[in-house]
């Protein structure tokens, strides 16, 4: 027989814990602006990876100091790494691998000239690399040059084949966009793409000093391989399930959010463009940091 249980109320269950109903309301009202603020704080992460899709969690705490301060809330950074692990927005780093550089040809290559060059100004140093981008049933690749200073893409070009000619198409719109007149050095791998006579001659018509990584270490050249990936990561261009003309349009759309919206830690936390119109040093506010840990899962942040 079903036994029939009185209903208690809340003041007697508040006097059963040892607490006040005005403690009990308090607590509520507490839970409900937490709901709240966290509602706010996913709305803005969410507005940002519209444009930024992947952008980690340490960029995001920085681009969401101004936007909260709107709605006069703050946040510090482990909150954040919390928040986005909840909700299972924490940023899973891949790691694939494809060869895009053929250094064993019989063309002139050049010495490191940056070896051990302390970069000071915009367009010093352009680095250079290409990466690939994997299309419905074949390769496509991505040819970038960066200014070194400012982390700015200076020119880009997406074909379907490894020839020199995409690595030409962004150097030439690198030199339309080279907006200082100092000498300045270019520097990449020793692929036979940049050791082509046309690529060559194309530097040397414009004045620039040409340098190549010597020992095949990607550190020689890491910050071509750094914007590579997070070009490939942040803006989910690993692969792409869209036509040609369709991924072109996205890759476009992607490095002009990139380098208009994306800060940097290694420069000042500004955007390239903005840190490209600097012209003075700018401070690195970045770290070594160690494998972000949540009992729930395990991530490396970036």
């Amino acid at each position: 027989m079903k036994q029939d249980f009185p209903k208690l109320g809340i003041g007697l269950l508040c006097q059963l814990f040892g607490k006040t109903r005005h403690a009990y309301y308090d607590a509520l009202c507490r839970k409900e602006r937490s709901l709240v603020k966290e509602d706010i704080i996913l709305q803005e992460v969410s507005n940002i990876r519209k444009q930024l899709p992947r952008l980690g969690t340490r960029k995001l705490h920085h681009l969401l100091g101004k936007r909260l301060l709107s709605h006069n809330i703050t946040i510090g950074r482990d909150y954040l790494f919390n928040l986005l692990c909840d909700h299972n927005l924490l940023v899973r780093q891949r790691k694939r691998k494809a060869m895009t550089t053929n250094s064993r040809h019989w063309m002139k290559k050049y010495s490191n000239l940056i070896k051990d060059m302390e970069i000071t100004r915009p367009e010093q140093v352009w680095v250079s690399d290409i990466t690939y981008i994997r299309m419905v049933n074949q390769w496509g690749y991505l040819s970038l040059i960066t200014d070194a200073f400012s982390r700015k893409i200076m020119g880009y070009s997406f074909r379907m084949d490894l020839t020199a000619q995409g690595c030409i198409d962004a150097l030439t719109m690198a030199l339309n966009n080279k907006t200082y007149q100092e000498p300045m050095v270019h520097h990449s791998d020793r692929g036979s793409q940049y050791c082509s006579s046309q690529y060559v001659k194309l530097l040397l018509q414009n004045n620039v000093a040409i340098s190549m990584t010597e020992n095949g270490d990607p550190y020689e050249n890491a910050i071509a391989e750094r914007v590579n990936g997070i070009i490939k990561t942040e803006f989910n261009l690993h692969s792409s399930m869209l036509g040609l003309g369709q991924t072109q349009k996205h890759i476009s759309k992607s490095i002009a959010n990139y380098n208009a919206l994306r800060p940097h830690a290694s420069c000042d936390y500004l955007t390239p463009n903005q840190a490209h119109l600097k012209t003075t040093i700018l401070k690195k506010r970045w770290k070594n940091y160690q494998t972000y840990s949540n009992p729930k899962m395990t991530v490396q942040s970036f």
